[in-house]
């Protein structure tokens, strides 16, 4: 479970549904986690699985309604984000938490400048004047890796390919400095190359400016590669928590497991066939009373038909939210 020593970010107990005509869908079911200063937390989990709502709920982003937030708390900087006006959060947002979208062709206004896009969170939230926001700009721009950065400013989106836009969301996220950067599938929509240079990138801005940052992915080879800590997500809730290098050699949650089995291996004169994870992701309709993944899990027994797991310890800093003790081989008495 989180803890309550030096983290940026506290979760506790986060609940969020969506109102539909044909009822409540539960999105996100008392997720717990905490972010550390300077650490770089993966969010793992197949579509569906509550890893954007989850973050989008924290600063306000989700339209309401349909989108509600039932309960918990989200401490940052001795306040609740939860109990903040919509007034409070937009200063919050840009300024203190950052957040990088999926897809910069439609997060980037195409009538605008990039440069404009760029001064436009540092003359709101930091009060610069025109002249200081643009020389801010052309550095933020030299920071994230864009050449004839004073020149580009004047471009607009379409402009710049794939690559470069995402670089500009980056800047844009990183112009105010913030102590926690949120990136939401960052590289999905670009090529393998263009994606290992934004990784590469990350790793060189968390270095130099040592920020917290939450990395949304679906690439768990991303996160073995980048992140301290992962939290694997499914049906709206946590499944795994705890040290990327201990999660990896010791999956705990039999849907982590699943995961790791469905990544293609390089070894070998031959590839193995390509392991998938039979069944489907849970309805989200009804409030879970039961554990999520027992229609897919070959370790499901009556309890997990009757009771929604809580999260068990499994190493220090290591938890599972699964009735099924991997290490055993049997059921937990608990």
């Amino acid at each position: 479970m989180p803890e309550t020593g030096s983290s940026v970010l506290q979760v506790q107990n986060l609940k969020t549904v969506f109102a539909t005509r044909a009822g409540d869908i539960h999105a996100v079911n008392s997720v717990s986690f905490d972010l550390r200063p300077g650490e770089l937390l993966g969010v793992v989990g197949e579509s569906g699985s509550g890893k954007s709502v989850t973050m989008m709920s924290l600063i306000g982003l989700l339209p309401s309604p349909p989108a509600e937030v039932r309960a918990g708390s989200v401490q940052f900087g001795g306040n609740d984000l939860l109990k903040m006006s919509q007034r409070k959060l937009q200063e919050l947002r840009g300024r203190d938490i950052g957040f990088v979208f999926q897809d910069p062709m439609t997060s980037l206004n195409p009538v605008f400048t990039v440069g404009f896009q760029i001064m436009e969170p540092l003359r709101k939230h930091m009060g610069m004047d025109k002249a200081r926001a643009r020389q801010r700009a052309v550095e933020l721009l030299e920071l994230v890796g864009i050449p004839d950065a004073a020149r580009r400013l004047g471009d607009f989106p379409h402009q710049f390919s794939g690559g470069m836009r995402q670089r500009v969301m980056i800047a844009i996220a990183l112009a105010c400095d913030p102590k926690v950067l949120i990136a939401d599938e960052p590289t999905t929509a670009l090529d393998v190359t263009i994606q290992a240079q934004i990784l590469e990138l990350v790793k060189d801005l968390r270095q130099k400016l040592g920020m917290a940052i939450i990395w949304i992915t679906h690439d768990l080879g991303v996160i073995a590669g980048i992140a301290d800590r992962v939290m694997v997500m499914y049906g709206g809730q946590v499944a795994e928590y705890g040290p990327v290098r201990e999660v990896f050699a010791n999956p705990a949650h039999p849907y982590t497991r699943a995961l790791m089995t469905t990544v293609p291996s390089v070894r070998g004169e031959r590839a193995p066939k390509l392991n998938v994870i039979e069944g489907q992701p849970p309805m989200l309709s009804q409030h879970p009373t039961a554990c999520p993944f027992r229609a897919r899990c070959a370790h499901a027994f009556g309890r997990c038909s009757r009771e929604n797991p809580p999260r068990y310890t499994v190493a220090e800093g290591h938890d599972s939210a699964c009735f099924w003790d991997h290490q055993t081989g049997e059921a937990r008495n608990g």
